[in-house]
């Protein structure tokens, strides 16, 4: 069991949006290593209706299209008899946001499932019954909840052990410490009259962690000091 891949089922119509963004970098890398495995379903497949429809008019009259909750329903159960499922999550604006906290703690699961909202949204029956946990990604609306899962799916994948070369570079990342991250350079030292600081040159360990906290502290007090009142 404990060698078996982190699963993550996104259930979308418009499953072609993901393709991109589930099939390059890290996301890949941690899918050919068999560290994770990332499943799109096309929620059209699990209707009933002429030519595949999953939406519907809303009741009272309201403007615009809702996802119904029967192929929903029908995807989510099915799923759910081929193995059991962590968490079952809605991406919607008006979910809880996404930080790495919340990310650190998804990358602990085992298996996920993923919702992705499309026109006017899903019939609230879904958020009442199916649904685990509701996130977003920022207080905006986008066209579809594709693009938020992708996002929440590299968040997660990108923490699971042995996805990234140097596991340390994760754990060194912004907000894991509710400190954005310092400033990083790279050759040539100096470029254009430009100098990279003296104390990264210096080779002397403790001094230049010293300073990457002293920066990474006056970066968020700068930047975000909101961050500062939750350490």
């Amino acid at each position: 069991m404990d060698n078996e891949p982190m699963r993550i089922d996104i259930l979308t119509v418009m499953p072609e949006i993901l393709e991109s963004p589930l099939g390059f970098s890290i996301l890949k890398r941690a899918q050919d290593k068999g560290l994770a495995e990332i499943v799109v379903h096309n929620l059209r497949d699990y209707s009933t209706r002429p030519h595949r429809k999953v939406d519907d008019y809303p009741f009272g009259g309201e403007a615009g299209m809702v996802m119904q909750i029967e192929p929903i329903d029908r995807a989510i159960s099915s799923l759910k008899e081929q193995r059991h499922y962590d968490e079952v999550i809605f991406m919607t604006p008006d979910g809880e946001q996404l930080t790495q906290q919340v990310a650190n703690s998804l990358s602990l699961c085992r298996n996920i499932i993923i919702l992705c909202g499309h026109y006017k949204g899903v019939d609230y029956r879904v958020r009442e019954h199916l649904i685990t946990r509701e996130i977003t990604i920022g207080d905006y609306v986008l066209t579809g909840g594709e693009l938020p899962a992708a996002i929440l799916t590299d968040a997660i994948v990108r923490l699971i052990p042995g996805a990234i070369g140097d596991e340390q570079s994760a754990l060194s990342d912004s907000f894991q410490d509710n400190l954005l991250a310092p400033p990083v350079y790279t050759r040539p030292a100096v470029y254009n009259g430009w100098e990279v600081p003296e104390v990264l040159l210096s080779g002397h360990q403790a001094r230049i962690d010293e300073w990457k906290h002293d920066m990474a502290v006056e970066r968020t007090m700068r930047l975000r000091p909101d961050l500062l009142n939750d350490i």
